[in-house]
């Protein structure tokens, strides 16, 4: 079997890109060094966001002016390990309102990183104010939203890149290159992805006054007023779909984005989903625990299931993707890939995750990393950068994670109603099925109002 690790991916792809980096002083090979440090703000400092933010000032020269949550902890916290990653060693100035903070400063780069229903306003105002964004999937929490977020980026002629690093993992871009690219599969007809982790939030914690660091009203924002019960942060609020798209929203938006941008697929035909709480039923969560979606191309099938329960088909890939080929199969998650040839003749290939812990040895010292995606999220950061210069759109565009997100709502909505689903993005309708229609708008909760895509 043959083995590959790839060597880190360069930022500069000829001397075209050398040139628009030239122009806005964007030069160097790994870090970027502008003329004037990146003007950047964060939204969302809870984990993740730290971690985008922290992956950003490794590889550019940025000044984080501000930072904004509804947790002061966080705040707290956040603002003070910026200051020691900071070249300059200062602090950000911190808000609690991200509109106050996009009215105090003129940046390059947002980075969104807040629970999901927040992602489409705030990319939004982020637009609107100026800034270039990096957004953390899904795009939106429903279909209208995301039709909003892409209009506004054509609108004020942003560049945004969507947290699908798939795109910018280098052993699945080489797995891409030498096996999708290349034909080894020969006729492709058939994907399967999924995620088997145990993921689903299962408690049922007793109600509880609102802590005094918390503003759990504008936390919750555009979504229901649930009643408080403990913290949001990290998993809790992913267990309830006031606030996102469950475990296909969460991850299946990955693995389908991997699939589409392998095969260069855009909207499917048709979408349609079965599934519910068949196990976990004592718990609060309204999540399901069990769902299988399928998305419909030509003359391909690109197959969804999830288990927050029992074991996982294949315990090598728990949460991957596996595309099927007449000449054989290639498998890809974000730990490895492997290529299994139909013909016993030929040599299979595997591949590894890309690890930099030499590179950069910060990263084994942060607690909660996920040390085996920063690799990628770089090179995703690197990207939006690029293109930001040299005015081509990112690899994980707006539209392209549009598209991911809204296939996984639809996958959703087709569980609800019990229907195939076809969604008409020239109309922003689901054809002759005023109903489901409905349903690609989500409530919003006053005063916030929800967004419209000719009116952003």
């Amino acid at each position: 079997m043959k083995t590959f690790s790839p060597d880190r991916r360069q930022f500069l792809k000829g001397s075209a890109a050398t040139l628009a980096l030239a122009s806005m002083g964007l030069m160097g090979m790994d870090y970027i060094r502008p003329e004037q440090p990146l003007q950047v703000a964060l939204i969302g400092t809870g984990w993740y966001g730290k971690m985008d933010l922290w992956r950003l000032i490794q590889v550019a020269e940025v000044e984080v002016v501000a930072l904004c949550d509804v947790d002061q902890n966080h705040l707290r916290e956040a603002a003070e390990m910026t200051a020691k990653r900071h070249l300059s060693g200062r602090k950000p100035k911190t808000y609690s309102d991200y509109r106050e903070l996009l009215a105090n400063h003129q940046l390059d780069i947002v980075l969104i990183c807040t629970p999901d229903h927040w992602h489409a306003l705030q990319a939004i105002a982020a637009m609107k104010a100026g800034a270039h964004v990096y957004l953390q999937k899904p795009i939106s929490v429903d279909v209208i939203e995301g039709e909003a977020v892409v209009a506004a980026a054509k609108k004020y002629n942003k560049q945004v890149q969507i947290g699908t690093q798939r795109r910018s993992t280098p052993h699945l871009i080489e797995a891409k290159k030498t096996v999708i690219d290349s034909g080894k599969l020969g006729k492709i007809s058939h994907a399967e992805i999924c995620c088997y982790f145990h993921m689903r939030a299962n408690r049922n914690p007793d109600e509880k006054p609102v802590p005094a660091f918390l503003d759990y009203d504008f936390w919750t924002g555009p979504a229901p007023l649930r009643p408080y019960d403990d913290l949001p942060h990290r998993g809790w609020w992913r267990a309830f779909m006031e606030y996102g798209n469950g475990i296909v929203g969460d991850m299946c938006v990955h693995m389908l984005d991997a699939v589409r941008w392998m095969l260069d697929l855009g909207w499917p035909h048709q979408v349609s989903s079965t599934g519910g709480i068949y196990v976990q039923k004592a718990s609060k969560s309204n999540t399901s625990d069990t769902q299988t979606a399928i998305f419909e191309f030509n003359e391909l099938n690109v197959v969804w299931q999830h288990r927050t329960w029992g074991n996982p088909v294949d315990p090598e890939y728990p949460w991957a993707f596996k595309i099927y080929g007449e000449k054989g199969m290639l498998a890809g998650s974000p730990f490895k890939a492997d290529f299994f040839p139909t013909d016993p003749k030929e040599e299979k290939i595997h591949w590894e995750a890309l690890y930099e812990r030499e590179k950069y040895p910060e990263d084994t010292k942060e607690e909660g990393i996920e040390i085996h995606a920063v690799p990628a999220t770089r090179r995703h950061l690197q990207n939006l950068l690029e293109s930001v210069s040299n005015g081509q759109s990112p690899v994980a565009d707006v539209m392209e994670g549009h598209i991911s997100t809204a296939s996984c709502i639809l996958a959703n909505l087709s569980m609800k109603l019990g229907r195939p689903l076809h969604y008409d993005p020239v109309k922003m309708e689901i054809p002759g099925d005023p109903e489901a229609t409905a349903l690609l708008r989500r409530p919003y909760r006053s005063p916030w109002v929800h967004p419209e895509p000719d009116q952003v």
